[in-house]
């Protein structure tokens, strides 16, 4: 008599904690969904998302894990991810703000020695600890928002010594605050005052002393130029980028936020990460960003600022199906708001842009303007265990209210293990 064979025991999984019974918003799902998962549960091991399903699918597997939490009434979505600021800086430029009300316009401020110029001088003047203890507030705002990984521009310093400085600064809020630092070299931000008259001789200083020296210290993970009338010309940027290339570096571009310059085209030609601003894009650019996969970088808080008039082609870029990234452009002149959720509520009013488009473009397509859409940025299995919880009806609402939210816990991935803090 033939016995009957019983089925192999399902493996028993051993994770370092489980969420049960919460709503998750994976967003790895199409622009017009939050990809919820009702009911839900979320494993992690080893600073990883090692399992995702519902709680019915979670109660048909034999499991154990170190800590099990409770997730009734809350969310999970993505950690927040900050795709675009200039915070690490010295001084304000408060003054700029009443000259632009009484009708200063944001060129003419330039030109008289105000804007970047500005704020360049008193970055200079400032040490590592100085800078680092003026730029440490900013962050740590993002932080409290839900923000795991927040990009930080250089180009205040305007030369070696002083560009290297502000990129050592973001390594140290990094550090300080648990969170993941994308440090992006914007050397060609503005024309120092000793160059004045020589731009040519100022971009060879940029490609053949300050490149080599921030990629050679580790300290820059991409490359970023402002082309723009009252800036960089197409000429000079594309030998920024060359050099940038050579180096191994990734690139993106301010472009097309005042005038057409063909900024959308350009940063496409050389397959740049992300295009930011993008007011003035023409169709032709947005339809080459669409083809070389280019990252719409939207900036509703310089728009809200300067009160610009001129909305970015977001009707094209969804037609197109470009990526759009939201972010807050934290800046001391332009963008003096270091808070990505009124920039999501921002992105909604001005650009109407929905809720659903914002929360992808604070978390997926942030990812991926950064370079780490294979790393986080969406709830799946292998993903970084970046992660916001909050006590929502729903998400849309991170969107839709100002002032009322912040995570009721955040969980960062480092160094491969997963670790958690209150916001």
């Amino acid at each position: 008599m033939l016995g009957l064979m019983s089925a192999p025991a399902e493996p028993l999984h051993v994770w370092d904690r489980v969420w049960i019974g919460i709503d998750l918003a994976t967003m790895d799902a199409a622009t017009d969904s939050i990809g919820h998962i009702d009911d839900g549960a979320l494993a992690i091991r080893d600073g990883r998302i090692a399992w995702l399903g519902t709680r019915a699918e979670l109660d048909r597997l034999r499991w154990s894990a170190a800590t099990i939490s409770p997730g009734e009434g809350l969310w999970m979505t993505p950690g927040l991810i900050e795709c675009h600021t200039h915070l690490v800086h010295a001084g304000d430029r408060a003054s700029e703000f009443e000259a632009r009300l009484r009708g200063a316009t944001y060129e003419e401020i330039a030109r008289a020695g105000g804007g970047i110029v500005s704020t360049m001088r008193a970055t200079r003047a400032a040490d590592v600890d100085q800078l680092f203890a003026d730029s440490l507030p900013r962050a740590e705002s993002f932080a409290r928002e839900g923000v795991t990984t927040l990009e930080i521009k250089s180009g205040y310093g305007l030369d070696v010594d002083n560009e290297l400085k502000m990129l050592q600064v973001g390594r140290l809020l990094g550090e300080r605050l648990g969170i993941s630092v994308v440090n992006t070299f914007l050397g060609a931000h503005a024309l120092p005052p000793e160059y004045a008259g020589r731009q040519d001789e100022y971009v060879r200083l940029v490609t053949e002393e300050m490149l080599p020296a921030m990629a050679g210290a580790g300290l820059a993970d991409a490359v970023d130029a402002y082309h723009e009338r009252i800036a960089f010309t197409r000429e000079q940027t594309e030998q920024i980028f060359s050099r940038a290339a050579q180096l191994g570096l990734p690139l993106r571009l301010h472009a097309d936020q005042l005038s057409d310059c063909g900024g959308g085209a350009l940063a496409a030609h050389h397959r740049a990460l992300s295009a930011d601003h993008l007011e003035y894009s023409s169709d032709e650019s947005i339809e080459r960003m669409a083809q070389a996969g280019v990252v719409a970088g939207l900036l509703p808080g310089a728009f809200y600022f300067l009160r610009e008039k001129q909305l970015p082609p977001i009707e094209r870029m969804r037609a197109l199906g470009v990526a759009m990234a939201v972010s807050s452009d934290c800046n001391p002149g332009t963008a003096p708001m270091a808070s990505l959720l009124t920039a999501m509520n921002m992105a909604c009013v001005l650009f109407r842009m929905t809720p659903t488009e914002v929360l992808h473009g604070v978390t997926r397509h942030a990812a991926k303007a950064l370079g780490l859409s294979h790393d986080r940025g969406v709830l799946r299995v292998g993903m970084r265990a970046d992660l916001a919880i909050w006590r929502l009806r729903h998400p849309q609402q991170l969107c839709a209210e100002i002032g009322g939210h912040r995570p009721v816990e955040v969980v960062v991935s480092a160094c491969g293990a997963g670790f958690s803090r209150p916001s």
